[in-house]
């Protein structure tokens, strides 16, 4: 499984990689039908002090993509709550694909 990471107005970082690797390998781990993971990394400025460092991943899986995006205070935990709502997605995914 490939697991591409992009920038946009942050410095590239080793610890947010690994950091989104390795919650992205738990899931992986889970549903093997997921062939490729995108995430990517941005900042906004907002007026509220809890927003502004957004975690979106894009899952490519059978059938239509995965999407998350998260915005909080930190990276990590829009990395967490990014994740989180992939699994919900996928727990979904996989239900359907027994059904067919």
């Amino acid at each position: 499984m490939n697991i591409n990471f992009e920038y946009h107005g942050v410095k590239a970082s080793n610890r947010l990689e690994i950091l989104a690797a390795e919650k992205l390998e738990k899931l992986l781990n889970k549903y093997h039908f997921v062939i490729r993971a995108d995430v990517f990394f941005k900042t906004e400025n907002t007026s509220e002090p809890d927003t502004g460092m957004i975690c979106n991943m894009r899952l490519s899986t059978p059938g239509p993509r995965l999407f998350a995006e998260a915005s909080n205070a930190t990276f990590e935990v829009s990395i967490a709550e990014a994740v989180s709502d992939l699994e919900r997605q996928l727990v979904k995914r996989k239900a359907k694909m027994r059904t067919f």
